[in-house]
């Protein structure tokens, strides 16, 4: 058995999605999976623990697979849509199955990470089901999930040898200039009007983001989602994390909400409208709710 283990902020909503990601690509990568997260108190550092059946670095396998893979679009059989103009490669179904009702954009189009031996999909804003899709981006003229999945790999494309093993220490801190992305990660983020101007409208600034953290939160949530507050705000959220070593399937259930009789820890997440209210929306804060 494998064991890992990474510092995560608590208070960063995206971090915390992502080690759920963690544990969603390890149980197609490596196998049955366990995790908790390691805290005291109140603080709201933490370490994520990790553990695998084998024997390699859960962690760093992943890693490893990310900095390998390619983002495809998945599309109907017989479908006419396509991510070409994106230059992203469009894969099409042989068969009749597919997570939701025939779409009428490529943008939304779920997408999958490959690295031609195995798959991890990411398709949470398309899985048919009545749960939040959590999509937080708008992307002008249609810009799909999976482009942006594949600007968050290009990013990492070049990490190996001692540069992933240093990544793979702590890899919610990886940072690159990054333009677009899933918008889970609140250090890249702003809202014109707090901040007092627009980043977009001045060519000498770049954004940094962190593609770990973006590519492993979104995976993270093709199984699980926050709560949301209440069904009619789009703007509070609750999650969970749990110091107990748990199997994928209850950390799951923690990060949306439900205790199970689990110490768990609760944390409510405020979202902003950073454009034209009612499409995108960004991650402003976190804080945690007092425990009952």
């Amino acid at each position: 058995m494998a064991k890992a283990s990474i510092p995560v902020d608590l208070l960063n909503p995206g971090q915390v999605f992502a080690c759920l990601g963690f544990m969603e690509a390890a149980e197609l990568l490596c196998g049955p999976t366990e995790g908790r997260f390691g805290y005291e108190n109140a603080q709201p550092i933490a370490h994520f623990c990790m553990s695998v059946e084998g024997t390699e670095n859960p962690v760093l396998e992943i890693l490893s697979f990310l900095t390998r893979a390619q983002a495809e679009a998945v599309a109907p059989l017989d479908s006419h849509l396509s991510t070409a103009k994106w230059d992203v490669k469009t894969r099409y179904r042989d068969d009749p199955v597919f997570p939701c009702e025939a779409l009428d954009s490529p943008g939304a189009l779920p997408a999958l990470l490959t690295d031609g031996v195995n798959s991890i999909p990411i398709e949470h804003w398309a899985d048919g089901s009545n749960r939040d899709n959590v999509k937080f981006w708008a992307g002008a003229a249609g810009y799909p999930g999976v482009a942006l999945a594949r600007d968050a790999l290009d990013l990492i494309r070049d990490l190996g040898g001692n540069e992933l093993a240093i990544a793979a220490a702590d890899p919610f801190n990886v940072s690159a200039p990054q333009s677009s992305s899933f918008r889970f990660d609140w250090r890249r983020d702003y809202i014109p009007l707090e901040v007092g101007f627009s980043p977009n409208e001045h060519g000498n600034i770049s954004m940094v983001g962190f593609p770990f953290v973006e590519l492993l939160a979104a995976i993270g949530m093709q199984n699980a989602r926050p709560a949301r507050i209440n069904p009619r705000d789009k703007l509070n959220y609750r999650y969970g994390v749990s110091s107990a070593m748990l199997p994928t399937v209850f950390v799951r259930a923690v990060l949306g909400g439900e205790s199970l009789g689990f110490p768990t820890r609760s944390f409510r997440m405020r979202l902003g409208w950073p454009g034209q209210e009612g499409q995108a929306r960004c991650i402003l804060d976190a804080q945690e709710e007092p425990r009952t």
